[in-house]
């Protein structure tokens, strides 16, 4: 069976502007309600982790490849999601969490990475190798030839694992593929000050050349036909108080250069927060998978935000009932552990406090699943499930769920409320993947 993302690929090339966005998110009502609003359709999932949050020692998620799989399985069963329209990514696979260490050293650790994502399962792969190393001349930008190099040794790793994988599974889809030497660093920029800078039509060029040459070098010709997206910079990015928004006519040649390769698409991260209407015409030039992650745990944060500004209204005064105090709770969590945001927020106190809170680099996530601010959340939810939530407190602080709510199409309990928030965002990719012709997002619903 050909991979539905070489399918995808294939009728973008026909002229179809269509595209996949990808969730890289390790959060479970974030996947749940990813899940959910996909059931609606009938198209696959595409579901990312990334080599800091997964890896074989467990990263920050404390989750390796496998028990990553066992996770989302656990979710389709949840959710009733078929597990055959689920693809699984790898993220940013490379010497990314081991940058300081040598190459060699670095390199060895991407290997086994890479191989333990194969044999879980996971068939779409992001290679990274973009990033200096610990005996790497950081004063000197890295040679694209370097970065194809060792790209290509870590396909090799894989294409060896994947051949270990059809011996234990015989009807195991082959891996593909995603390159590219302009790779950004998760979760968006770390400073203001970053200007982007497009790709240059050439060196995107020059880096198939060289990637190619490094696959061939090593007899990967079938590996190579096997590579479907380039991961470029077209313009768009996200920062701790800025969007760079997508230019389409900053972006032509680029774009346009992209034309010359009938087995490519672009692939874009940090696609979050752009326009519906951007994220459309981004898929229409090409760059055809859209990732998206700290958009959709920034909309839960404010979906909880919500619900606990309705359980303050609702209980603030009946003294039998403990209050989640969960803005509070996470306020406090981040404020004790701040190895997470520290490198991402700048600025007086004040500019610090409101980050932690509402930065777009939402660094919130890797603090929801502490337990101090999971228990807060569960009391959250258990407050405003006791209640029959007043309308009026839905259309002050979730007004688009109110809509929703009032054209019965959404319940009133706290978690459909939640997850429903998240759905908002991802409304927005589903509306710029999908042809014209069937589009279901964008809330359609409410226009009537």
């Amino acid at each position: 069976m050909e991979h539905p993302l070489k399918q995808m690929v294939k009728r973008h090339k026909s002229g179809k502007p269509v595209g996949i966005f990808s969730i890289c998110s390790a959060n479970e009502l974030v996947i749940e309600a990813a899940m959910e609003r996909a059931l609606k359709g009938e198209d696959f999932l595409l579901i990312e982790a990334t080599a800091n949050q997964v890896n074989q020692y467990g990263g920050y998620t404390g989750m390796k490849p496998a028990e990553f799989r066992n996770f989302i399985s656990y979710i389709t069963e949840k959710t009733g999601f078929p597990k055959d329209k689920i693809i699984l990514g790898g993220d940013h696979l490379g010497p990314l969490v081991w940058k300081d260490k040598t190459s060699k050293a670095a390199l060895d650790e991407a290997e086994e990475l890479i191989r333990q994502f194969v044999l879980a399962g996971f068939t779409k792969i992001h290679i990274d190798t973009s990033m200096h190393l610990g005996d790497d001349d950081r004063n000197r930008k890295l040679d694209t030839r370097t970065i194809a190099e060792r790209g290509a040794a870590l396909c090799e790793a894989a294409e060896k694992a994947f051949l270990e994988l059809k011996r234990l599974i015989p009807g195991a889809m082959r891996p593909v593929y995603v390159v590219g030497s302009e790779v950004p660093v998760p979760g968006g920029t770390q400073g203001e000050e970053e200007k982007v800078h497009i790709t240059r039509a050439a060196d995107f060029e020059e880096t198939v050349r060289s990637f190619k040459d490094a696959f061939y070098r090593r007899n990967l010709h079938d590996a190579w036909q096997n590579v479907i997206a380039v991961v470029v910079q077209p313009g768009v990015e996200f920062g701790d108080t800025s969007i760079h928004e997508y230019d389409r006519d900053s972006a032509r040649e680029l774009t346009t250069a992209l034309k010359k390769y009938p087995n490519l698409v672009f692939e874009r991260h940090s696609t979050d927060y752009q326009t519906a209407a951007s994220l459309k015409k981004m898929v229409e030039d090409g760059i055809a998978i859209l990732k998206v992650g700290p958009a959709l745990t920034y909309a839960l944060r404010e979906g909880l935000f919500a619900l606990n500004m309705m359980e303050n209204e609702l209980f603030r005064y009946v003294p039998e009932v403990e209050l989640s105090n969960f803005i509070s709770a996470l306020d406090t969590a981040m404020g004790r552990n701040p190895e997470n945001w520290k490198n991402h927020y700048r600025g007086t106190g004040r500019d610090i406090r409101l980050a932690r809170k509402f930065s777009f680099s939402d660094r919130c996530r890797y603090y929801l699943p502490l337990g101090e601010v999971r228990e807060s959340m569960d009391l959250l939810i258990k407050n405003l499930s006791s209640v029959d939530i007043p309308l009026y407190l839905i259309s002050v602080y979730m007004p688009i769920q109110y809509r929703k709510i009032r054209n019965g199409l959404l319940e009133k309990d706290p978690l459909s409320l939640l997850k429903d928030r998240v759905i908002n965002c991802l409304d927005d990719y589903i509306y710029a993947v999908t042809l014209a012709s069937g589009m279901k997002g964008m809330n359609d619903e409410l226009l009537a």
